[in-house]
């Protein structure tokens, strides 16, 4: 699959299913909305589906070992469909970061690993993509059964891409080289491209695997060492996939695998002295690269900085816009619009929360919008059909209620849902508001759930305007019939990716990452490549050169 359109994966999954199940009552509405409460609900209703997969690794993976946390302490993780345990797992603190980024150093300076060819790097990535493939259905369970995003959506979409994406930077593992330089003078001048050497990553938990390839990906490829924390929320298939790792030959070492909480976990990969590159804090890392929130990716550039200057590479937040033209066509705006906001139960960085609609259609657009959050089905992510599954967890959904009630308060119009949905798990009635002002806090702030905004424009400046004022920029999308028009947006909008007519387009090559506080670099695609290497100018005299 060249290109992963989440979009269109999913709207073929899960609309003929939508169609033929009853819509039910369910939760309250605002007085101010236009009448409709209904969400098809059911799976909610029923017993939660057991999931076709066993937990079997809870361990924290150090030099090619699975191991126990030093402390011999362990942290839950929940099932965030009835808020109960599946499992307990290895907590790891500051001293699982120091062996392993002990055991990452000591594969970088001592190991096979960066003597290997890069062909035979590249042999290795290509056999864990093929055992990725062979245990597809196992990662696709456990990432729905700890995440609680729709099985449909981590079967059909997620493991495709995260094969197509162990495929593309197995290809360049051999293809990354320096220049030869002409100088002034009689001089010989080339380039070396080298890695950087131990790589601190953390993942967040919305797109855990996906997130775990972003990262390991191009650091494998260019040839580092990682230590790698998962989020505390979803720590199972990255564990998983680790094992797999080992299976496809890698050595020991190479990759090291700590669970984990931010303030002690985290904290201490950012700010470790032997780490090369961030996102890791720990001072024998030399290089940190993190996802998350703009507020922890500020801590965890300080802590890179405090510590040994380690360059770090940032996906933060974003509150992203999405302009629906008055010379759309409103069904597909209505559609699309609805698919950048709730994908994924809204939990995105990439989210389009900030719904904008032309004056002239808005009123037709609104009801339609409506319309759609009210068919959504959200349920059980393992249920056949089900497009919507629950938050991620309690603080989570404890959030976006919150938010919701702001809304209210703030005069916006509750067309549908502001509720939650039964009384077990973390679901939420897909949600939408009217007459949003661009100073109400739901207009500002990044929600992380299913509550799509709609605000009204007048002309083109003025929502370029008020599309760019804000301190996020990872992401807009733009709705329209013109050339012109798409023309002068994709250049006035401020933000690291523009989409035109389509949205959350994610393809192993293109280029992901944000402009202000979005963030700090580029992930995926031939940029990635420049977070994970040092560039070494070598200069050599000439003798009676035959040419210069």
């Amino acid at each position: 699959m060249a290109t992963s359109r989440f979009s269109s994966l999913l709207s073929r999954s899960v609309s003929a299913a939508s169609a033929s199940l009853l819509l039910r009552s369910f939760g309250s509405n605002s007085s101010r909305g236009r009448g409709i409460s209904r969400f098809t609900t059911a799976a909610v209703l029923e017993g939660p589906i057991i999931p076709p997969v066993q937990v079997t690794y809870t361990q924290n993976l150090i030099d090619g070992q699975f191991v126990d946390a030093a402390s011999g302490k362990t942290f839950p993780t929940y099932d965030p469909r009835t808020g109960e345990v599946i499992a307990h797992i290895a907590e790891g603190d500051a001293e699982d970061i120091n062996r392993a980024v002990a055991a990452a150093r000591k594969a970088f300076d001592e190991g096979p690993w960066p003597k290997m060819t890069p062909y035979e790097r590249s042999r290795i990535l290509l056999r864990f993509a093929d055992l990725v493939e062979k245990h597809s259905e196992e990662l696709a369970a456990l990432e729905t059964w700890d995440n609680g995003k729709p099985h449909e959506q981590s079967v059909t979409a997620e493991l495709p891409m995260l094969v197509r994406l162990f495929h593309y930077y197995a290809g360049w593992a051999d293809k990354i080289h320096g220049l030869t330089v002409p100088a002034d003078g009689n001089y010989h001048v080339q380039t070396l491209h080298e890695p950087i050497g131990v790589a601190g990553q953390i993942i967040p938990w919305n797109f855990p695997l996906l997130m775990f390839a972003w990262k390991v990906g191009p650091a494998l490829a260019c040839g580092n060492t990682i230590v790698l924390k998962t989020a505390e929320q979803t720590p199972l298939t990255a564990l998983y996939v680790a094992k797999l790792f080992l299976e496809a030959g890698l050595p020991p070492g190479v990759l090291n695998v700590i669970s984990g909480y931010g303030p002690t976990a985290g904290a201490a990969l950012a700010s470790h002295m032997d780490v090369d590159k961030w996102p890791v804090m720990s001072p024998l890392l030399l290089q940190l690269a993190f996802t998350g929130s703009t507020d922890t990716g500020m801590i965890v550039q300080e802590l890179a900085a405090r510590s040994n200057l380690k360059p770090v590479t940032l996906e933060l937040g974003g509150k992203s816009p999405f302009i629906v033209f008055d010379d759309a066509n409103i069904d597909k705006a209505v559609e699309l619009a609805h698919f950048a906001l709730f994908f994924n139960q809204g939990q995105c960085c990439c989210a389009g929360s900030r719904t904008y609609v032309h004056e002239r259609v808005y009123d037709e657009f609104v009801e339609k919008a409506k319309a759609r959050a009210v068919r959504r089905t959200v349920g059980d992510p393992f249920k056949k059909g089900t497009e919507q599954g629950p938050q991620i967890d309690s603080e989570q959904f404890q959030k976006v209620l919150r938010y919701i009630k702001s809304g209210i308060e703030s005069n916006a119009t509750l067309e549908c849902g502001g509720d939650r949905i039964g009384n077990k798990g973390y679901f939420v009635q897909p949600t939408v508001f009217s007459n949003v002002q661009d100073d109400m806090l739901i207009a500002q702030d990044e929600i992380f759930g299913p509550v799509q905004s709609i605000l009204k424009f007048k002309e083109i400046n003025d929502v370029v305007r008020r599309a760019n004022a804000t301190h996020y920029g990872l992401a807009a999308g733009v709705f329209t019939g013109s050339l012109e028009t798409a023309n002068t947006m994709m250049r006035a909008l401020k933000a690291g990716t523009v989409w035109i007519n389509c949205f959350d387009v994610f393809d192993a090559a293109i280029p992901f990452g944000g402009y202000k506080m979005s963030g700090i670099g580029r992930e995926k695609g031939i940029y990635s490549l420049n977070n994970y290497l040092q560039v070494k100018a070598v200069v050599s005299p000439l003798k009676n050169p035959a040419w210069l």
